[in-house]
Protein backbone atom coordinates (compact mmCIF):
# COMPACT_ATOMS: atom_id res chain seq x y z
CA UNK A 1 0.00 0.00 0.00
CA UNK A 2 1.41 3.19 -0.98
CA UNK A 3 1.90 6.21 1.46
CA UNK A 4 -0.63 9.28 1.23
CA UNK A 5 -0.17 12.12 -0.38
CA UNK A 6 0.78 14.96 2.25
CA UNK A 7 0.06 18.52 1.60
CA UNK A 8 1.55 19.19 4.53
CA UNK A 9 4.72 19.71 4.69
CA UNK A 10 5.32 19.90 8.86
CA UNK A 11 4.04 16.06 8.76
CA UNK A 12 7.62 15.76 6.99
CA UNK A 13 9.12 17.50 9.85
CA UNK A 14 9.77 20.62 7.40
CA UNK A 15 12.57 23.00 8.53
CA UNK A 16 12.04 24.38 11.95
CA UNK A 17 11.12 27.88 12.68
CA UNK A 18 14.18 28.32 14.57
CA UNK A 19 16.77 27.24 12.33
CA UNK A 20 15.46 29.66 9.08
CA UNK A 21 15.97 32.60 11.93
CA UNK A 22 19.45 31.78 12.27
CA UNK A 23 22.26 33.63 9.89
CA UNK A 24 23.31 31.91 6.71
CA UNK A 25 26.24 33.80 5.64
CA UNK A 26 28.37 33.16 2.66
CA UNK A 27 31.23 31.72 4.00
CA UNK A 28 30.29 28.17 3.12
CA UNK A 29 29.79 28.95 -0.61
CA UNK A 30 33.35 30.82 -1.03
CA UNK A 31 35.53 27.96 1.05
CA UNK A 32 33.26 25.80 -1.26
CA UNK A 33 34.94 26.78 -3.76
CA UNK A 34 38.20 27.45 -2.94
CA UNK A 35 38.22 23.89 -2.34
CA UNK A 36 36.67 22.96 -5.85
CA UNK A 37 38.89 25.31 -7.41
CA UNK A 38 42.69 24.28 -7.10
CA UNK A 39 43.66 27.28 -8.71
CA UNK A 40 42.33 29.56 -5.74
CA UNK A 41 44.58 30.21 -2.95
CA UNK A 42 42.67 30.44 0.62
CA UNK A 43 43.44 32.33 3.10
CA UNK A 44 40.10 31.55 4.64
CA UNK A 45 40.15 28.25 6.91
CA UNK A 46 40.49 29.12 11.02
CA UNK A 47 42.74 25.94 11.50
CA UNK A 48 46.25 25.65 11.80
CA UNK A 49 48.05 24.12 8.50
CA UNK A 50 50.23 22.32 10.46
CA UNK A 51 49.33 18.61 11.59
CA UNK A 52 48.98 17.39 14.76
CA UNK A 53 52.73 16.91 16.54
CA UNK A 54 54.17 13.85 15.83
CA UNK A 55 54.56 12.58 19.30
CA UNK A 56 50.69 13.09 19.98
CA UNK A 57 49.88 11.04 17.02
CA UNK A 58 52.21 8.13 17.56
CA UNK A 59 50.66 8.32 20.94
CA UNK A 60 47.38 7.96 19.27
CA UNK A 61 48.22 5.13 17.07
CA UNK A 62 49.64 2.91 20.18
CA UNK A 63 46.15 3.62 21.80
CA UNK A 64 44.07 2.23 18.78
CA UNK A 65 46.49 -0.64 18.46
CA UNK A 66 45.96 -1.28 22.23
CA UNK A 67 42.02 -1.09 22.43
CA UNK A 68 41.93 0.89 25.64
CA UNK A 69 40.35 3.94 23.97
CA UNK A 70 37.27 2.49 22.79
CA UNK A 71 35.07 2.92 25.16
CA UNK A 72 32.51 5.79 26.39
CA UNK A 73 34.60 8.23 29.30
CA UNK A 74 32.90 9.49 32.35
CA UNK A 75 30.75 12.73 30.84
CA UNK A 76 32.19 15.21 32.64
CA UNK A 77 35.82 14.18 31.35
CA UNK A 78 38.61 11.74 32.06
CA UNK A 79 39.97 12.07 35.89
CA UNK A 80 43.47 12.00 34.51
CA UNK A 81 42.53 14.92 31.51
CA UNK A 82 41.26 17.18 34.41
CA UNK A 83 44.17 16.67 36.31
CA UNK A 84 46.77 17.69 33.55
CA UNK A 85 44.00 20.75 32.61
CA UNK A 86 44.14 21.84 36.20
CA UNK A 87 47.76 21.71 36.72
CA UNK A 88 47.07 23.98 33.53
CA UNK A 89 45.25 26.48 34.19
CA UNK A 90 47.30 27.10 37.42
CA UNK A 91 50.44 27.39 35.63
CA UNK A 92 49.17 29.03 32.25
CA UNK A 93 46.25 31.15 33.43
CA UNK A 94 46.42 31.78 36.88
CA UNK A 95 43.14 29.92 37.32
CA UNK A 96 42.43 27.64 40.88
CA UNK A 97 39.92 24.67 39.42
CA UNK A 98 38.89 21.60 41.29
CA UNK A 99 37.54 18.46 39.08
CA UNK A 100 33.98 19.90 39.48
CA UNK A 101 34.87 22.73 37.94
CA UNK A 102 35.48 21.15 34.52
CA UNK A 103 33.24 20.16 31.84
CA UNK A 104 35.23 18.42 29.09
CA UNK A 105 33.53 18.67 25.76
CA UNK A 106 33.74 17.79 21.89
CA UNK A 107 35.39 21.47 21.34
CA UNK A 108 34.58 24.96 22.06
CA UNK A 109 32.18 25.52 20.33
CA UNK A 110 30.02 22.58 22.30
CA UNK A 111 31.56 24.11 25.26
CA UNK A 112 30.05 27.21 24.34
CA UNK A 113 26.96 25.72 23.63
CA UNK A 114 26.66 24.02 26.82
CA UNK A 115 27.77 27.03 28.84
CA UNK A 116 24.77 29.03 26.98
CA UNK A 117 22.08 26.06 27.72
CA UNK A 118 22.76 26.46 31.01
CA UNK A 119 22.87 29.56 32.05
CA UNK A 120 20.33 31.42 29.95
CA UNK A 121 16.42 31.67 28.76
CA UNK A 122 14.51 32.34 25.95
CA UNK A 123 14.54 35.93 24.99
CA UNK A 124 17.15 36.85 27.22
CA UNK A 125 19.94 38.65 25.16
CA UNK A 126 23.68 38.09 25.38
CA UNK A 127 26.44 40.90 24.61
CA UNK A 128 28.80 40.74 21.66
CA UNK A 129 32.02 42.80 20.29
CA UNK A 130 31.67 43.02 16.74
CA UNK A 131 32.88 41.82 14.76
CA UNK A 132 33.22 38.63 16.44
CA UNK A 133 33.70 35.14 15.69
CA UNK A 134 30.92 33.99 13.14
CA UNK A 135 29.73 30.84 15.48
CA UNK A 136 28.65 33.02 18.70
CA UNK A 137 25.90 35.03 17.29
CA UNK A 138 24.31 31.23 15.61
CA UNK A 139 24.58 29.67 19.15
CA UNK A 140 22.54 32.18 21.26
CA UNK A 141 19.92 32.49 18.01
CA UNK A 142 19.71 28.38 17.58
CA UNK A 143 18.38 28.79 21.20
CA UNK A 144 16.15 31.65 21.56
CA UNK A 145 18.09 34.23 22.68
CA UNK A 146 18.98 37.76 21.55
CA UNK A 147 22.37 38.96 20.35
CA UNK A 148 23.05 42.95 21.21
CA UNK A 149 26.57 43.60 19.33
CA UNK A 150 28.97 46.20 20.33
CA UNK A 151 31.05 47.81 18.17
CA UNK A 152 35.04 47.32 18.22
CA UNK A 153 36.53 50.28 16.39
CA UNK A 154 40.04 50.01 14.83
CA UNK A 155 41.04 53.68 15.50
CA UNK A 156 41.15 51.80 18.87
CA UNK A 157 42.69 48.65 18.22
CA UNK A 158 39.43 47.09 18.36
CA UNK A 159 39.52 47.49 22.36
CA UNK A 160 36.29 46.41 24.50
CA UNK A 161 34.21 49.68 25.07
CA UNK A 162 33.30 48.84 28.50
CA UNK A 163 31.10 52.12 28.86
CA UNK A 164 28.77 51.15 25.82
CA UNK A 165 28.82 47.49 26.87
CA UNK A 166 27.87 48.74 30.21
CA UNK A 167 24.96 50.58 28.66
CA UNK A 168 23.73 47.87 26.09
CA UNK A 169 23.00 45.82 29.62
CA UNK A 170 19.28 45.50 30.47
CA UNK A 171 17.15 43.37 32.49
CA UNK A 172 16.84 40.45 30.02
CA UNK A 173 21.03 40.33 29.79
CA UNK A 174 22.72 37.26 30.61
CA UNK A 175 26.23 37.73 29.63
CA UNK A 176 29.14 38.76 27.47
CA UNK A 177 30.74 36.72 24.86
CA UNK A 178 34.20 37.51 23.70
CA UNK A 179 37.39 35.90 22.52
CA UNK A 180 40.52 36.75 23.57
CA UNK A 181 43.16 37.01 21.74
CA UNK A 182 40.60 37.90 19.01
CA UNK A 183 38.99 36.21 16.13
CA UNK A 184 38.92 37.95 13.55
CA UNK A 185 40.84 41.44 15.14
CA UNK A 186 43.62 39.12 16.00
CA UNK A 187 44.08 42.09 19.32
CA UNK A 188 44.43 40.75 22.73
CA UNK A 189 42.71 43.03 25.47
CA UNK A 190 44.38 45.09 27.89
CA UNK A 191 44.02 43.20 31.53
CA UNK A 192 42.28 47.37 32.29
CA UNK A 193 39.64 46.53 30.12
CA UNK A 194 39.03 43.43 31.56
CA UNK A 195 39.14 44.37 35.06
CA UNK A 196 36.60 47.11 33.94
CA UNK A 197 34.34 44.57 32.44
CA UNK A 198 34.62 42.41 36.16
CA UNK A 199 33.09 45.49 37.40
CA UNK A 200 30.32 45.41 34.87
CA UNK A 201 29.82 41.49 35.32
CA UNK A 202 29.86 42.33 39.05
CA UNK A 203 27.61 45.26 39.35
CA UNK A 204 24.85 43.63 36.71
CA UNK A 205 25.17 40.01 37.76
CA UNK A 206 26.14 38.54 34.24
CA UNK A 207 28.37 35.73 33.12
CA UNK A 208 31.21 36.58 31.21
CA UNK A 209 32.09 33.90 28.49
CA UNK A 210 36.03 34.02 27.73
CA UNK A 211 36.46 31.87 24.56
CA UNK A 212 40.55 31.38 24.79
CA UNK A 213 41.18 29.44 22.13
CA UNK A 214 44.21 31.13 20.57
CA UNK A 215 45.85 31.48 23.87
CA UNK A 216 48.86 30.27 22.96
CA UNK A 217 49.17 31.40 19.49
CA UNK A 218 50.75 34.69 20.85
CA UNK A 219 53.43 36.95 19.79
CA UNK A 220 54.59 39.84 21.95
CA UNK A 221 52.90 39.27 25.06
CA UNK A 222 50.72 36.95 26.67
CA UNK A 223 46.30 37.49 27.14
CA UNK A 224 45.24 38.00 30.43
CA UNK A 225 42.80 34.97 31.64
CA UNK A 226 39.20 36.32 32.39
CA UNK A 227 38.94 33.67 35.36
CA UNK A 228 41.96 34.67 36.62
CA UNK A 229 40.37 38.31 37.97
CA UNK A 230 40.11 38.81 41.56
CA UNK A 231 36.14 38.30 42.77
CA UNK A 232 35.75 36.48 38.87
CA UNK A 233 35.55 32.58 39.98
CA UNK A 234 31.30 32.78 39.80
CA UNK A 235 31.15 35.05 36.78
CA UNK A 236 33.31 33.44 34.54
CA UNK A 237 33.29 30.27 32.32
CA UNK A 238 36.05 29.99 30.33
CA UNK A 239 36.03 28.51 27.29
CA UNK A 240 39.31 26.35 25.85
CA UNK A 241 40.20 24.21 23.10
CA UNK A 242 43.00 21.90 22.04
CA UNK A 243 42.67 22.60 18.11
CA UNK A 244 45.05 25.43 17.81
CA UNK A 245 47.30 25.39 19.96
CA UNK A 246 48.20 21.32 19.22
CA UNK A 247 46.97 21.41 16.43
CA UNK A 248 43.91 18.88 17.21
CA UNK A 249 41.15 20.42 15.01
CA UNK A 250 40.14 17.20 14.09
CA UNK A 251 39.77 15.34 17.27
CA UNK A 252 36.88 17.52 18.41
CA UNK A 253 38.23 18.21 22.22
CA UNK A 254 37.94 21.13 24.45
CA UNK A 255 36.40 22.19 27.68
CA UNK A 256 34.80 24.95 29.64
CA UNK A 257 35.65 25.97 33.63
CA UNK A 258 32.97 27.24 35.25
CA UNK A 259 31.31 27.38 38.60
CA UNK A 260 30.10 24.56 40.21
CA UNK A 261 26.69 24.79 39.97
CA UNK A 262 27.06 25.82 35.97
CA UNK A 263 29.70 22.54 35.64
CA UNK A 264 27.28 20.19 37.08
CA UNK A 265 24.12 21.33 34.95
CA UNK A 266 26.29 21.49 31.66
CA UNK A 267 27.57 17.92 32.51
CA UNK A 268 23.37 16.70 32.88
CA UNK A 269 23.00 18.36 29.02
CA UNK A 270 26.44 17.24 27.95
CA UNK A 271 25.48 13.56 28.81
CA UNK A 272 22.08 13.85 27.26
CA UNK A 273 23.35 15.92 23.61
CA UNK A 274 26.99 14.34 23.53
CA UNK A 275 27.13 11.49 26.19
CA UNK A 276 30.68 12.28 26.52
CA UNK A 277 33.52 13.92 24.46
CA UNK A 278 36.01 11.20 22.25
CA UNK A 279 37.81 8.99 24.59
CA UNK A 280 40.68 8.41 22.23
CA UNK A 281 40.66 12.31 22.03
CA UNK A 282 41.03 13.02 25.80
CA UNK A 283 43.62 10.50 25.94
CA UNK A 284 45.67 12.17 23.29
CA UNK A 285 45.05 15.62 24.54
CA UNK A 286 46.10 14.48 28.28
CA UNK A 287 49.39 13.59 26.53
CA UNK A 288 49.89 16.83 24.58
CA UNK A 289 49.16 18.87 27.98
CA UNK A 290 51.89 16.72 29.90
CA UNK A 291 54.39 16.56 26.76
CA UNK A 292 57.00 19.55 25.75
CA UNK A 293 54.92 22.87 23.88
CA UNK A 294 58.31 23.11 21.61
CA UNK A 295 55.80 21.89 18.64
CA UNK A 296 53.62 25.23 19.43
CA UNK A 297 56.20 27.67 19.79
CA UNK A 298 57.59 26.35 16.33
CA UNK A 299 54.16 26.67 14.63
CA UNK A 300 53.99 30.46 16.54
CA UNK A 301 57.34 30.94 15.38
CA UNK A 302 56.06 30.69 11.45
CA UNK A 303 52.95 31.77 12.26
CA UNK A 304 55.12 35.40 13.13
CA UNK A 305 56.64 34.82 10.04
CA UNK A 306 54.05 35.14 8.03
CA UNK A 307 52.18 37.50 10.17
CA UNK A 308 54.83 39.93 9.56
CA UNK A 309 54.71 39.81 5.82
CA UNK A 310 51.21 39.70 5.49
CA UNK A 311 50.73 42.79 7.49
CA UNK A 312 53.51 44.94 5.56
CA UNK A 313 52.33 43.77 2.27
CA UNK A 314 48.40 44.88 3.30
CA UNK A 315 49.45 48.04 4.32
CA UNK A 316 51.79 48.88 1.55
CA UNK A 317 48.71 48.44 -1.44
CA UNK A 318 47.03 50.92 1.09
CA UNK A 319 44.53 48.28 3.08
CA UNK A 320 44.95 49.69 6.65
CA UNK A 321 45.71 46.66 8.98
CA UNK A 322 46.95 46.46 12.45
CA UNK A 323 49.56 44.26 13.42
CA UNK A 324 48.14 41.27 15.11
CA UNK A 325 48.86 40.45 18.64
CA UNK A 326 46.91 36.79 18.86
CA UNK A 327 45.48 34.50 16.76
CA UNK A 328 46.44 34.16 12.72
CA UNK A 329 44.47 36.10 11.44
CA UNK A 330 45.07 40.00 9.52
CA UNK A 331 41.62 42.25 9.54
CA UNK A 332 42.11 44.87 6.63
CA UNK A 333 39.91 47.72 6.35
CA UNK A 334 38.46 48.21 2.56
CA UNK A 335 35.91 50.93 3.67
CA UNK A 336 37.34 52.81 1.27
CA UNK A 337 37.32 50.87 -1.53
CA UNK A 338 33.32 49.39 -0.76
CA UNK A 339 30.59 49.65 1.22
CA UNK A 340 29.85 45.36 0.77
CA UNK A 341 32.41 43.07 1.75
CA UNK A 342 30.72 40.34 0.96
CA UNK A 343 30.70 41.58 -2.96
CA UNK A 344 34.18 42.01 -2.79
CA UNK A 345 35.39 39.14 -1.10
CA UNK A 346 33.27 37.31 -4.23
CA UNK A 347 34.58 39.42 -7.10
CA UNK A 348 38.10 38.71 -5.44
CA UNK A 349 37.71 35.44 -5.70
CA UNK A 350 36.04 35.03 -8.99
CA UNK A 351 38.66 37.35 -10.25
CA UNK A 352 42.07 37.16 -8.77
CA UNK A 353 41.25 33.73 -7.10
CA UNK A 354 41.59 34.62 -3.81
CA UNK A 355 39.67 33.27 -0.99
CA UNK A 356 39.68 35.57 2.12
CA UNK A 357 36.14 35.80 4.46
CA UNK A 358 34.32 39.00 4.09
CA UNK A 359 33.94 41.31 7.50
CA UNK A 360 30.47 41.16 7.37
CA UNK A 361 30.22 37.62 8.20
CA UNK A 362 31.57 38.60 11.62
CA UNK A 363 28.82 40.75 12.72
CA UNK A 364 27.40 44.14 11.55
CA UNK A 365 30.22 46.49 12.62
CA UNK A 366 32.28 43.98 10.59
CA UNK A 367 31.47 45.45 7.35
CA UNK A 368 34.07 47.50 5.81
CA UNK A 369 36.86 44.57 6.27
CA UNK A 370 38.19 41.13 5.23
CA UNK A 371 39.67 38.56 7.30
CA UNK A 372 42.77 36.89 5.93
CA UNK A 373 43.86 33.47 7.52
CA UNK A 374 47.91 33.21 7.56
CA UNK A 375 47.46 29.61 8.72
CA UNK A 376 48.98 28.78 5.37
CA UNK A 377 52.15 28.16 3.07
CA UNK A 378 54.26 31.34 3.08
CA UNK A 379 54.76 30.82 -0.37
CA UNK A 380 51.03 30.85 -1.42
CA UNK A 381 50.77 33.89 1.12
CA UNK A 382 53.03 35.77 -0.61
CA UNK A 383 51.51 34.56 -4.30
CA UNK A 384 48.29 35.44 -2.87
CA UNK A 385 48.98 39.22 -1.72
CA UNK A 386 50.49 39.83 -5.31
CA UNK A 387 47.52 38.55 -6.58
CA UNK A 388 45.38 40.82 -4.06
CA UNK A 389 47.38 44.28 -4.79
CA UNK A 390 46.86 43.68 -8.94
CA UNK A 391 43.54 43.06 -8.49
CA UNK A 392 42.89 46.38 -5.81
CA UNK A 393 45.15 48.32 -8.39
Amino acid sequence: MSAPICRDLKCFGDISAREQHMKHGVIGKLLGVAVEDKSVISLGPGEPDFSTPQPILNYGARLLASGRSTHYSPPSGRKELKEAIIQKLRRDNKIRARPENIIVTSGSQEALMMSLITTMDPHENIILPSPSYMGYEPAVEFLSGRVRQIPLRQENNFDLDVDLIKRAVNSKTRGIIFCNPSNPTGMIYPKKTLERLADVAVDKGLFIYSDEAYEKIVYDKKPCSFGSLNGMKDYSITLQSFSKSYAMCGFRLGYAVAPKRIAEAMSHVHVNTTISAPTISQMMGTYALKTSESHTFRMVREYDRRRRMIVKRLNGMGLKTLMPQGAFYAFSNISHLTKDSNKFAEQLLKKAKVAVIPGAEFGKYGEGFLRLSYATDYRKIETAMNKIERFVK
